[in-house]
């Protein structure tokens, strides 16, 4: 195995950044992940809350060929926890080398840690690829996903 996951810590945040270029990469989105990067403060509280986390697939030369961000989300219901991954992508280079299940599985290793009692994912249907490998891991619910704004336009 040619490559690391890192467990990204506050002092991580130049590990970030490449994680969040390689997303803009690999989702072919680099305004949205690149363009407006969140300022230095701002990644360090993020990456140092016990809400979310970042773990990143480091190559040896240190490149960051893979990456997943997750939440997680205390439940009101129960005393328990899940976590929703957010984003997992690999690069196009790296693709179909084990990575994203690696990624997965480091997350369900600290999901067990923290006492989470699942982890979810949302795929888009075209994503084929995507849909294979959580199918491979997990349970498909077939459910219906809608964006609301926060401040609705006039005309709605």
């Amino acid at each position: 195995m040619g490559y690391g996951v890192h467990q990204l810590g506050p002092d991580d945040i130049g590990l970030m950044r490449k994680m969040l270029a390689m997303f803009g990469h690999a989702f072919a989105d680099a305004p949205t992940y690149c363009d407006r990067q969140p300022s230095d403060g701002y990644l360090k509280r993020l990456l140092g809350r016990d809400t979310f986390i970042a773990l990143a697939a480091v190559a040896q030369d240190g490149t960051v060929i893979g990456g997943i961000a997750a939440y997680v989300l205390e439940k009101f219901e129960q005393e328990r926890s899940e976590i929703y991954i957010y984003d997992l992508a690999v690069a196009d280079s790296q693709r179909r080398q084990g990575i994203a299940t690696a990624l997965i599985v480091a997350l369900q290793s600290i999901a067990r840690e923290r006492g989470a009692y699942v982890m979810f994912v949302q795929a888009d249907l075209p994503d084929a690829p995507a849909i294979a490998l959580y199918t491979k891991l997990g349970i498909r619910e077939d459910v219906l996903h809608f964006d609301i704004e926060v401040q609705p336009t006039a005309d709605r």
